[in-house]
């Protein structure tokens, strides 16, 4: 059972822990969740309360309303308001949400319950799965409007649908729904609106079920792996699986393999 947690009050985000799963719901739905510094500001601050919260084991990000974000608001982005130096800090906060993401040391769901554009479909990008509604659409639409990718797009989206596609994604600014979004590689699965919540907690329950110990050193040795030469890699699997044997977590999964039973992970 989880332990309950002091949930701080955000302004743009809806955040409830439920069985080891914190779900966070990007609420400015007015603005189809577009992104202004106060939402990434407080994305920032929720990753690091999950990664410091031991009861927390997965999170799943999603949207609420009709988008899951369609990027930059650019009512307040397009405007005058910002100075040089203030674009520059709103766009490095982009960044900062896209690698906290990827180094959360807990496996992150972006669940995709309508469109995910510019800066919203980087963030999905940087989670380590996606999910979508079959009639949720994900793009880049970046060329069409005189800027550019970030958030580590450029290097996410070749490795998970290869570098032809991710040119014709990226050059075109095509959008693509749940169903080619699965086929290239994209997105784990898709399913009808009412059916994607209840799949994406039924993945997050899943991996929640795992050794958090072992999770917290597989995902960077995955992230990093097409980077790494295979003696490196290796060497840091073997320091890996070292550090996972020193904890109870390790004596447990030997001790319900050898009763037949399932484990009970305390993550330490």
């Amino acid at each position: 059972m989880s332990s309950p947690i002091d949930l701080p009050n955000y302004e743009t985000l809806l955040v409830t822990h439920q069985e080891h799963v914190l779900t966070v719901r990007l609420n400015r739905p007015e603005r189809l969740n577009a992104v202004v510094e106060t939402l990434y500001h407080e994305l920032l601050g929720v990753l690091a309360l999950a990664k410091r919260e031991r009861d927390i084991r997965v999170v799943v990000l999603t949207g609420e309303g009709r988008a899951f974000c369609v990027g930059a608001d650019m009512k307040a982005h397009g405007g005058a308001a910002r100075t040089l130096y203030q674009r520059r800090e709103y766009l490095q906060l982009g960044n900062d949400v896209g690698e906290a993401i990827t180094q959360l040391n807990k496996p992150v769901i972006a669940a995709l319950n309508g469109y995910a554009l510019g800066a919203g479909a980087e963030m999905a990008v940087a989670c380590d799965f996606i999910v979508m509604a079959d009639d949720a659409q994900i793009g880049f639409p970046e060329t069409s409007i005189g800027t550019c990718v970030g958030g580590g797009v450029s290097k996410w989206l070749p490795q998970l649908v290869g570098l032809g596609q991710a040119r014709r994604l990226l050059y075109t600014g095509d959008k693509i729904k749940g169903a080619e979004a699965t086929r290239l590689g994209l997105a784990l699965a898709h399913y009808p609106l009412e059916q994607l919540m209840p799949e994406a907690l039924a993945l997050a329950s899943q991996l929640a079920s795992q050794a958090p110990v072992s999770l917290a050193m597989l995902k960077p040795l995955v992230n990093r792996g097409s980077q790494t030469d295979m003696p490196s890699q290796l060497q840091q699997e073997l320091d890996a699986v070292f550090t996972c044997s020193t904890t109870d977590d390790w004596q447990e999964g030997v001790n319900a393999f050898a009763e037949k039973r399932l484990p009970e992970f305390k993550g330490q």
